[in-house]
């Protein structure tokens, strides 16, 4: 996909600079060519997988990371790699952690954190539970088992660290209900994110 295409897209969500914007061309390219055969994504169309996961990972990004940010991250159940190689990208200092159980996407990701010569990233292909070290901040989206999932990520925060939930508006409650002995702040709704919001709950 051509940068200019992308800048617009992204633009209700945050700035790239022309590194980030040839990197996410290159990123985009890889998941189209594995996702024709692997699934990694329900969403077909370019334009909406910019905005849908670029987009929102960005946004996230920018919100909870300053630029020279470098904690640790774990991206739990990370699938195509959002939002844990988004946050890599622009925030190099971080040092982060996708954790993949799937033996099919764990080798996708392998190949874009490779072809991006990302080297600050890792892949855990394995459970969550199996992992046995915790970070400063710890990211899920999209995850099958939403309750279990939950309960597994927050058990990946260490004190005073910080658990980022990009989910649907009505999964709120359910995550501060879960979850009491974080404190959680008020969702941030995302750009074009049909009730979708940025939620995080503080150890």
């Amino acid at each position: 996909m051509e940068t200019g295409r992308i800048a617009d897209l992204l633009h209700p969500f945050a700035e790239l600079s022309p590194d980030q914007l040839t990197t996410t061309s290159t990123y985009i390219d890889l998941l189209l060519k594995w996702n024709a055969r692997v699934s990694l994504t329900a969403i077909r169309d370019p334009d909406e997988i910019v905005t849908r996961h670029f987009g929102e990972s960005y946004f996230a990004a920018k919100i909870l990371l300053r630029e020279d940010w470098a904690g640790s991250v774990i991206d739990f159940g990370s699938g195509a790699g959002f939002p844990g190689i988004p946050f890599a990208m622009l925030r190099p200092k971080a040092s982060v952690t996708l954790i993949e159980s799937n033996g099919k996407k764990a080798a996708f990701l392998n190949e874009v954190v490779g072809q991006l010569g990302l080297k600050n990233v890792e892949l855990f292909r394995g459970r969550g539970e199996s992992y046995g070290k915790k970070a400063d901040l710890v990211l899920m989206r999209a995850v099958e088992s939403f309750d279990r999932a939950l309960d597994v990520a927050a058990g990946l925060v260490q004190p005073a660290g910080r658990l980022c939930l990009l989910i649907g508006e009505s999964q709120t409650t359910a995550a501060k209900t879960l979850e009491p002995q974080l404190s959680w702040s008020e969702p941030v709704r995302i750009p074009q994110g049909d009730k979708r919001v940025l939620l995080v709950g503080k150890l």
